[in-house]
């Protein structure tokens, strides 16, 4: 209790700082990849993707990133734990999101597609394991962790392999390509906004009092699917899209419909993406702020303090901005070489795969999700269309980020002790 009375303001300035540290390493990392596609595609340049990524990102984090953050990352440790000793938890949290960020940080520079999430995990139970003891560590919560290494990216990858075929036998095969395309352009655009409403109401909405039922969230995509599905049947039939067309008998009228349909994508996964991750850098930081203000005291959850929010948007926005070029070029072209109408398969896939498994609570990375959807359409083109040796690179990453963050996390747990006492 001393420590938190003697240095409570230190403690918070120097948590918000690591706490922009974590948000510039999510930036940096995790953004990167909702706009990688688009990027590697062609659909739209880096300059572009970052203005796209910083709106609706910041949008999601700010407009719809809560207004409450859970004390201990994810349930993966017993807050009881800590009910004698909260001096120990603030320096293990300002440990966890040094530990998280540097290694995000790390893994960009090395071109690595890593989760934010699993890192601030491994970085919590690292500093439990050497404060509180493996006791406290609920270690059931990991097992859907590692399932999840698995599981998600062999499902996105078979639900972009079939997308990918599906429009190559309805559109890429057929003797008029651009013609079908424009049939079943309409199709495509009513299901793209039925899903993306979904993970929009569902991941990017829910922290806002939003509760609407699953039949309620239902109907309005499926209202919204519609309306899309006729303006898009319109629009693509008009004057105006014939005229933005170069190449009508080939391919580069189709590639045009889908370059639209990504970029629908593209800006909804990353609003959705910024309501959640988000919370990976300021949960700790409130958690922090939350237990200096109340002298000590613990609560299961805590109200953000005006400035927290604002600070993990634009640590996420800056991080894209200065380093996010790295991973962009991994999941854009260093897998395997992507086109509008493949990207697309591939961040569709994503979106599917993030509501199926909002729907199980599956504990999911988006990272390995649009990684495995990335594979599914290389091994649609054949296995000589994919990079193998970026893909054993990515795996590895992935198994080495959990242990990675509880690494960092100790050494920097025992740095700021020796410091702080």
């Amino acid at each position: 209790m001393e420590l938190l009375q003697e240095y409570g303001s230190i403690l918070v300035i120097v948590t918000a700082v690591l706490g922009f540290l974590m948000a510039f390493g999510i930036g940096a990392n995790d953004v990167s990849n909702a706009m990688g596609t688009s990027v590697g595609s062609g659909t739209i340049t880096i300059k572009q993707a970052i203005i796209i990524a910083m709106i609706f990102e910041l949008a999601g984090a700010y407009l719809a990133g809560g207004e409450v953050a859970d004390t201990i990352k994810s349930g993966i440790i017993q807050a009881d734990a800590f009910t004698d000793t909260p001096e120990i938890l603030v320096l293990g949290m300002m440990s966890s999101l040094c530990a998280a960020g540097v290694w995000l940080i790390v893994a960009t520079k090395m071109g690595w597609p890593v989760s934010g999430t699993h890192t601030i995990i491994g970085a919590v139970i690292g500093f439990a394991l050497v404060t509180v003891g493996a006791s406290s560590i609920q270690w059931g919560q990991l097992t859907g962790i590692v399932g999840s290494w698995f599981i998600t990216p062999v499902l996105a990858g078979i639900i972009a392999f079939v997308i990918f075929v599906n429009s190559q036998k309805l559109i890429f095969n057929r003797s008029e390509p651009f013609k079908q395309a424009k049939k079943y352009g309409p199709f495509y655009m009513a299901v793209t906004i039925f899903i993306l409403c979904i993970v929009t109401i569902s991941k990017g909405l829910k922290h806002v009092g939003l509760n609407l039922t699953s039949w309620q969230t239902f109907g309005i995509s499926l209202g919204l699917s519609l309306i899309a599905g006729v303006i898009g049947a319109v629009y693509f039939r008009s004057k105006a899209f014939e005229n933005k067309v170069k190449d009508k008998s080939g391919f580069g009228g189709v590639e045009k419909i889908f370059s639209i349909l990504m970029l629908l994508t593209a800006c909804a996964m990353a609003f959705a993406h910024g309501s959640n991750d988000v919370a990976n850098a300021i949960g700790p930081l409130a958690a922090v702020e939350s237990i200096v203000a109340s002298g000590g005291q613990l609560q299961s959850s805590v109200g953000m303090a005006p400035w927290v929010l604002p600070l993990g948007a634009v640590g996420m926005g800056i991080g894209l901005a200065v380093m996010g070029k790295s991973v962009m070029a991994t999941v854009g072209t260093g897998i395997t070489e992507l086109t509008p109408s493949r990207g697309f398969a591939a961040q569709f896939a994503c979106a599917v795969t993030v509501v199926l498994a909002s729907g199980t609570g599956l504990p999911i990375s988006t990272t390995q999700t649009l990684v495995g959807a990335i594979l599914g359409v290389g091994f649609a083109r054949g296995i000589a269309a994919i990079n193998l040796g970026i893909i054993r690179n990515i795996v590895a990453s992935w198994f080495v980020t959990l242990p990675a963050g509880a690494v960092l996390s100790i050494i920097i747990y025992y740095l700021l002790h020796a410091i702080f006492h």
